[in-house]
């Protein structure tokens, strides 16, 4: 598929690197920004199938790196749950200044967590997705929780998570404990799709429960019946491109305008 190699500049003045997937022969059918899981990038495979799944059905589709990670500029240890939220911002304003604004944000896993929390400050979008996504930021904590003491009494600690090494910082933990997504979800005025697997061992299904109750209709939920946290399965990735698809049609006023 068609993909531009794009960078712009993050919340925090670092060049965070991204890419865009255009439909080769037509215009898209609407532009969608995609938020990539805790310590992962735009890279990681899920979002990638989805990302191309989409791009099949026409959409435009902006994958990015949140700072100090994958191609991205700047320091991991530095960042917070509310960086990432910021870099959100910064990456639709960047689509809306140089591309259409995105009408749709994904976030899976804690990039879920993250466009729930930006939903509120990207007035283009009218629909929200998240896949296996936490109810509270702090969920993430589960990670480095052997460290937490080592965290709180040094200041910082060096963790593995995923296989990979990562630093962690007090100031991360301070920030997703100052962090509730309860309004923020009752209050974006945005429509919602939930996705979620009852055997997600990594993020429990209750998560999805908290935020569909949080949120005001319209909403919905889709169970993954049998899909794992990371969707390493094909079919399940795809499958959540085609619900996504479907659904948001609904949320596509100048689209339902034409066919009247």
């Amino acid at each position: 598929m068609p993909q531009e190699r794009l960078s712009f500049t993050g919340a925090a003045g670092h060049e965070l690197a991204g890419r865009l997937d255009l439909p080769d022969d037509r215009e898209p059918r609407d532009y969608v920004l995609f938020a990539h899981c805790f310590t992962g990038s735009k890279d990681v495979l899920a979002g990638v199938r989805i990302a191309k799944a989409l791009w099949l059905r026409g959409f435009a589709v902006f994958r990015f790196d949140f700072t100090g990670l994958g191609d991205s500029e700047g320091d991991f240890a530095n960042t917070t749950f509310s960086t990432n939220v910021a870099d959100l911002v910064a990456a639709s304003a960047f689509l809306r200044d140089n591309y259409n604004a995105p009408r749709m944000l994904i976030g899976h896993s804690l990039g879920g967590a993250a466009v729930l929390a930006a939903a509120g400050n990207i007035p283009g979008a009218r629909a929200i997705c998240t896949i296996g996504a936490p109810a509270d930021p702090e969920h993430v904590a589960h990670h480095f929780s052997e460290a937490r003491g080592e965290i709180e009494a040094s200041g910082e600690a060096n963790v593995e998570i995923g296989g990979r090494p990562f630093k962690i910082k007090k100031s991360f933990i301070d920030d997703i404990e100052g962090h509730s997504l309860g309004e923020a979800i009752r209050d974006m005025q945005k429509a919602l799709l939930i996705f979620h697997s009852p055997i997600d061992d990594v993020v429990g299904i209750e998560n999805a429960a908290q935020i569909y109750g949080a949120a005001r209709h319209p909403k919905s939920f889709v169970c993954l019946d049998g899909a794992d946290h990371m969707l390493t399965s094909r079919a399940d990735a795809y499958y959540v491109a085609e619900v996504i698809s479907g659904w948001a049609h609904r949320y596509d006023n100048d689209r339902r305008q034409k066919e009247r």
